[in-house]
């Protein structure tokens, strides 16, 4: 029997395969995983070591990554998270990162190099990214490399918002990008993964992935009646969540946004226009 391996979350390529795979790929050399921190507040994840290579995901500040290769500015990794493999550049790593103990649960937080919001920001931090607070100063954390961020931006990693819908909403309005997680652009999957991550739910990352591996399937007609807020709308190659039985929340290319309509509307003009009918429909919990 043939095992198909997924290459989008298995680390082998034809001159190299990750040491685990002994026995299940065949490559000329295996290697043993290296972990590493993203210490960026964000890093592509490419599907070539070229900066103009396809971004099939992003990593946050605070994500394990297994590192299998660094070669010249680039890193072959594939995350600890939802299991995704790519080139990271390798300036974004670290081995010695301190594990996080904290999360942003703001859509958006910055980073002041002191204890004020009037100071210039070295970074900005978007929602589910992980961070290690040393300690608390009025108003702000301290972050083991000197950082300051708004505290009340923080949640400790085990506190979740069960509304995930809800923390969908919040990108309303957020550009489209093809690979995106962040508030700065997110894709339909992206926007899928980030709003569940919040809620303490771990999803795959492509919306195929997410079709087989969350929730329950619904049963649905063409009057797409008793549908539930939350519930997850699959089509061949796109995904939205409904934050009312009848509407529908998605990032999607047609507005090139995080756009909520009616959801009869969005399933008659993705049939006729992109992706096809609706292949099914996911209850979760």
């Amino acid at each position: 029997m043939t095992v198909i391996l997924d290459r989008r979350i298995t680390a082998f390529r034809p001159d190299l395969a990750a040491s685990h795979l002994r026995g299940q790929v065949k490559a000329p050399a295996f290697a043993e995983p290296q972990p590493m921190r993203v210490v960026a507040a964000s890093a592509p994840l490419r599907r070539e070591p070229r900066p103009d290579a396809a971004l099939d995901t992003e990593a946050l500040a605070g994500e394990l990554v297994q590192v299998y290769e660094r070669y010249e500015g680039w890193a072959w990794v594939q995350l600890a998270g939802d299991g995704y493999v790519g080139y990271l550049p390798d300036d974004c790593l670290r081995a010695d990162a301190p594990a996080p103990t904290h999360r942003v649960s703001a859509l958006r937080t910055f980073v002041y190099p002191g204890p004020s919001i009037k100071l210039p920001p070295l970074a900005a931090l978007s929602l589910n990214a992980a961070v290690t607070v040393a300690r608390e100063t009025g108003d702000f954390a301290v972050l083991s490399d000197g950082g300051h961020v708004f505290l009340k931006h923080l949640a400790a990693l085990d506190r979740f918002k069960p509304d995930y819908a809800g923390v969908a909403e919040r990108f309303l309005g957020v550009p489209y990008l093809w690979g995106g997680k962040t508030s700065l652009g997110l894709d339909c999957s992206g926007l899928t993964q980030i709003a569940l991550a919040a809620a303490g739910i771990a999803a795959p990352r492509d919306s195929d992935m997410q079709e087989t591996g969350l929730g329950t399937a619904v049963a649905f007609d063409e009057s797409l009646s008793g549908l539930k807020r939350g519930d997850l709308v699959f089509w061949k190659g796109h995904v939205g969540m409904l934050t009312a039985p009848d509407t529908l929340l998605h990032a999607n290319g047609h507005t090139m946004d995080v756009h909520r309509e009616p959801l009869r509307e969005a399933r008659d003009r993705i049939r006729d226009k992109s992706f096809g009918a609706i292949t099914s429909i996911k209850r979760l919990g």
